[in-house]
């Protein structure tokens, strides 16, 4: 009955604030497991995202105990004869605002350390298959929980993005994009099945050979399907260590040229690749050894002018090879023997070693460099393009040295070389 009370009230207080978009009662009914929360810090963090450049403050938000509460709220919003709109996020790095609305209620998928807080327990934790090589987890888990999960095991998933402290749920809406996916594809190639609450309502489990359709929707479908509450996402046995090698480049063909050829050894034997290929543009003398490029030694910075940049325009090659203990006497001739077709600056190789969690979650040590500046709650306009092989050289000459070599800026410019086929 207290639960009810309160409940009501807030309800009430939502119709004296905003008007009334919805009938009390059908949010009274839905009897969730977790909890519908007008909270002002909840209703705060729900209106903003990662970007901040938008902002959308809802009625309410949802912290769901469980699947079926998402699909009673998206059920109660689709036949509702007031209406109102449901919004899952993540960690809110939708883009435009997609994580947000103004006229309904935001589902928070993840959000772990406020659950603890209101004495919510933790969604279904991952549950590894090592028979099957394969990992379930909840939409709203974080990739970083995934990987310390599977590496108890000895195991992980294939693919990646750059920054770990995003949901499962999220980049598989949107693609899932590092420097693995020319030899794995994104993450959304390397996924069996899913559990969606469609828009009606309706919670459904989709694979290749089960709602086929619903499946290849949702995967990259940026949200407009359904909401993802489960994901099964395939795994391999996980290396222990990582070679992390950066190259340098002042000619932009050839540093594509040597991009294109190490992604088309995809197929080769394991000794015969690298593990991660992707690349950066440096178009300022201080990015070099900023936070993307914090690889460097401090003691020992990059000069642009050193090293004899075509239009003060540098590109970095970003390669890794994964190995073991069992492999480690046989990495450096791997290794040497790849780097012999690359046509690098010669003085410009720097080289680390480190456990292979530490190189996942590299980004994320920027982070915390970042946050104790200041420097990370500011506004993060991003943009990702998809560009074919015949335009690269225009979008060099018109943006890395035409719009950016220009003006300074001070964000991270990733090149990311695709096989079609994956």
């Amino acid at each position: 009955m207290t639960t009810k009370l309160l409940l009501t009230f807030a309800i009430c207080r939502l119709i004296v604030t905003v008007g009334l978009t919805v009938d009390p009662s059908e949010l009274l009914l839905l009897g969730v497991d977790g909890q519908l929360s007008v909270d002002q810090f909840d209703v705060e963090t729900a209106s903003l995202d990662f970007g901040l450049l938008t902002r959308a403050e809802p009625m309410a938000v949802l912290h769901p105990g469980s699947a079926e509460d998402i699909a009673r709220l998206v059920r109660a919003a689709y036949i509702s004869s007031h209406g109102f709109t449901v919004s899952a996020r993540g960690h809110g790095h939708s883009i435009n605002g997609q994580a947000q609305t103004s006229n309904g209620v935001v589902i928070e998928m993840s959000g772990g350390s406020r659950r603890s807080r209101l004495g919510l327990r933790k969604l279904d934790k991952p549950q590894v298959s090592i028979k099957e090589k394969h990992v379930d987890v909840w939409g709203g888990e974080l990739w970083i929980d995934v990987l310390r999960s599977t590496l108890e095991l000895g195991l992980a998933p294939k693919s990646w993005t750059d920054y770990l402290y995003l949901s499962v749920g999220g980049t598989i809406s949107n693609g899932g994009i590092s420097g693995q996916a020319f030899n794995h594809g994104p993450q959304i190639s390397n996924v069996y099945e899913l559990d969606v609450v469609t828009g009606k309502g309706e919670l459904s489990t989709c694979s290749e050979e089960k709602n086929s359709e619903l499946f290849h929707a949702v995967l990259g479908g940026l949200g407009q399907f359904g909401i993802i509450t489960r994901a099964r996402i395939a795994l391999e046995p996980a290396p222990q260590r990582v070679r992390w090698i950066r190259v340098l480049y002042s000619n932009f063909t050839t540093f594509t040229g040597d991009q294109e050829y190490l992604i088309s050894l995809h197929g080769n034997p394991y000794s015969q690749k690298f593990d991660y290929v992707e690349g950066f543009v440096i178009v300022d003398e201080g990015l070099i050894n900023n936070w993307r490029s914090s690889f460097f030694s401090p003691r020992n910075p990059v000069k642009i002018s050193s090293i004899g940049a075509n239009g003060g325009v540098l590109y970095c090659l970003e390669i890794t090879k994964n190995y073991d203990e069992a492999t480690a006497d046989t990495i450096d001739q791997e290794v040497e023997a790849l780097m012999k077709r690359l046509n690098f600056i010669p003085s410009s190789v720097f080289t680390t070693d480190l456990p292979y969690i530490d190189f996942l979650d590299r980004v994320h040590k920027a982070e915390l460099k970042l946050r104790a500046k200041g420097l990370w709650e500011v506004p993060h306009p991003w943009l990702n393009l998809f560009v074919p092989k015949s335009r690269m050289a225009d979008l060099d000459r018109g943006v890395f040295k035409g719009i950016l070599g220009n003006n300074k800026t001070s964000g991270p410019i990733l090149i990311y070389p695709m096989n079609k086929s994956k």
